[in-house]
């Protein structure tokens, strides 16, 4: 099962004003936990203005990928940078 979320577009603006930052962190790490089939235990969510950066480490390639996918749900495509690693 995938789990849509809201798409937001044009965030950027609530970025520079600081208080959105914080929001969009909290509505990645929601989506992660909720996916039941990616364990996120291991997963770190820092936000660069509006940019979702993903730390840390998955189990597989294929959980880096999903946690990207549900990362770029949330913030939009192309506002996510992983820098995870597969264990």
């Amino acid at each position: 099962m995938v789990q849509l979320f809201q798409t937001l577009t044009g965030h950027e603006d609530q970025c520079e004003r600081g208080h959105s930052q914080s929001s969009m962190r909290a509505a990645i790490e929601s989506a992660l936990s909720a996916d039941a089939d990616l364990d996120c235990t291991e997963i770190t969510v820092t936000m660069i203005g509006p940019y979702a950066v993903l730390e840390g480490f998955a189990r597989s390639a294929p959980d880096i990928v999903r946690a990207t996918m549900i990362a770029e749900d949330v913030v939009g495509a192309g506002n996510v940078q992983s820098r995870m690693l597969r264990r």
